[in-house]
């Protein structure tokens, strides 16, 4: 069978790359440029630490010393602390800071040896055609040529040629906001701690009082970014170094500390969301199906959601046909999540920006403010933490065994020790992105034994029968608990790590109609309708 097209070489596209070959799916990444990144200390992401994980599981490489885990954050109004957060492995995890470059570098890098993967640099798409067995793209340049593929997937950025191509609607705002940012190497009174402050002491009183956020970096480094007044005032050097010099000097007591300045830039934030996430066998991730920023909501964290949530839905459809309606699934599912915080963000967008009607939104006026951005840049919150899929086309109806845990259904479940079907001990998310769903047993009391003498006693046999005869591959695990779940409840996990259901027992008939809906419906497909099969036709 023809490989999945994906366009794009960035961290989104190498991403899902990654996890299709984690599911034995080939795939062509066309890169328009040479095959590498410049160096850019100035564009960094911020990660949570799901997300972190996931490219550290892809990639089979550890992030830690590639970038930084805050120690914590603080949050300060002109000379006093409103807010401060300090993380633990925990209970509250540190998101990480790294740059872009050095991200994409790690992802090329685990690339090189994959044999599923092939990438095409200097491969500038310009044309997409669809008929119903496949796709096919055309490629402009020095290795310009005709591509084919069986899905054809667009993660390449903000002026997507694929979106083009199609003609799909990329509507929203644009410049929310302007930052001015610089990358310098220095020493701060806050450590590793990021921090935000609002109205600094040193700036006047206004609309251009504004704020500044230091984030850390390895080596010392930091990103420091301030938030400009509306308009498109040009940010010339001696405006940044003068922003520079007086950010530093008033962190640190009056005297601006010794600094090398290794990066600047200008970080526009438009908030834009894509009509349509699928045409036909076309697919579009990314910035090239949204676009948010605003108050530290990170476009590239959803980014990496899509490829996640989309590559486990290609797998399957590859490797067992059809599943059209759970590749519809896709766009229900990643456009409402990213529709629900560009919504939250521009709610609060007048509130937080304009001052007025703050009592209405958030008690506390101030220190409201600082909270709901904490939220954003920490990824928590309706301006940051993560969406769930409760409202999936994939979930259940009416189990009657069902039952509440900590983990309510749609949402990414807890990273907790399970025993693998090996006998070996792992962590719940090495399991996950290998194309079957896992069915999860807690069963306190089987850690202190070896699995030979639990395998075959109490409900095991059952659930593993029970778990054989389901519609679709699936893992069957043990953990000794998991949050809210009693002894002997029964978890059903997507590949991406999201709740299907919980359920009192081994309830074969429950599990097999759950399963059954998390991988789209009875027959797990539906033929596309005419415009499904028609619209994706495009040519340059």
């Amino acid at each position: 069978m023809d490989p999945v097209i994906i366009v794009g070489a960035g961290p989104v596209g190498l991403t899902l790359a990654l996890a299709l070959a984690r599911q034995q799916v080939p795939s062509v990444v066309l890169d328009e440029g040479p095959g590498k990144d410049e160096p850019r200390l100035a564009r960094t992401v911020v990660l949570r630490e799901d997300t972190t994980a996931l490219v550290e599981r892809l990639t089979g490489t550890s992030l830690d010393g590639a970038g930084l885990h805050w120690a914590g954050w603080r949050s300060m109004r002109r000379k006093q602390v409103t807010q401060e957060v300090r993380f633990d492995d925990v209970t509250d995890p540190a998101p990480l800071h790294i740059a872009q470059h050095v991200l994409t570098g790690t992802l090329r890098a685990a690339l090189a040896g994959q044999r599923l993967v092939k990438i095409a640099v200097d491969s500038r798409l310009d044309g997409i055609e669809q008929e119903p067995s496949g796709v096919t793209a055309h490629t402009r340049g020095p290795r310009g040529t005709w591509w084919r593929g069986s899905h054809l997937v667009g993660c390449d950025g903000p002026r997507s040629t694929v979106r083009k191509l199609l003609d799909i609607r990329f509507p929203g705002r644009t410049a929310v906001e302007r930052h001015a940012v610089a990358a310098l190497r220095t020493e701060l009174p806050w450590g590793d701690e990021a921090l935000l402050h609002r109205t600094p002491p040193w700036r006047a009183s206004g609309p251009s009082a504004g704020e500044v956020i230091g984030r850390p970096l390895p080596d010392g480094v930091w990103r420091l970014d301030w938030l400009l007044p509306p308009g498109k005032d040009l940010v010339t050097p001696e405006l940044l170094v003068g922003r520079i010099r007086e950010t530093l000097a008033g962190w640190s007591g009056g005297s601006t500390p010794p600094y090398e300045l290794l990066d600047t830039g200008v970080h526009t934030v438009h908030h834009r969301l894509a009509r349509r996430w699928r045409v036909g066998r076309v697919f579009v991730a990314g910035d090239a199906a949204h676009l948010l920023g605003a108050f530290g909501t990170q476009g590239l964290d959803e980014g990496l959601r899509d490829a996640d949530n989309l590559a486990w839905k290609l797998a399957l459809a590859w490797h067992h046909g059809s599943h059209e309606a759970l590749l519809d699934s896709y766009q229900e599912e990643r456009r409402a999540a990213v529709a629900a915080r560009l919504r939250a963000a521009d709610q609060a967008l007048p509130v937080l920006r304009g001052g007025a009607g703050i009592r209405a939104y958030v008690p506390g006026a101030a220190r409201g403010h600082d909270v709901l951005l904490t939220d954003g840049h920490l990824g928590r919150g309706p301006l940051g933490a993560p969406g769930t899929y409760d409202g999936s086309p994939l979930a259940p109806r009416h189990l009657e065994a069902e039952v509440p845990v900590d983990t309510p259904p749609g949402a990414p479940v807890e990273d907790v020790r399970v025993t693998a079907e090996d006998g070996s001990f792992v962590r719940l998310r090495d399991r996950l992105g290998r194309g079957a769903l896992l069915v999860l047993l807690i069963a306190p009391g089987t850690g202190v034994w070896e699995r030979r003498h639990w395998v075959g006693a109490g409900i095991m046999p059952r659930l593993a029968a029970a778990v054989t005869a389901l519609p679709c591959p699936a893992e069957l695990l043990v953990a000794e608990s998991y949050p809210g779940a009693a002894a002997h409840t029964v978890l059903l996990i997507r590949p991406d790590g999201h709740l299907v259901t919980a359920l009192n027992g081994v309830r074969a008939a429950d599990l097999y109609a759950a399963a059954e809906a998390a991988v789209g419906g009875p027959d797990g497909s539906r033929e596309p309708s005419g415009a499904e099969a028609t619209a994706g036709s495009a040519t340059q």
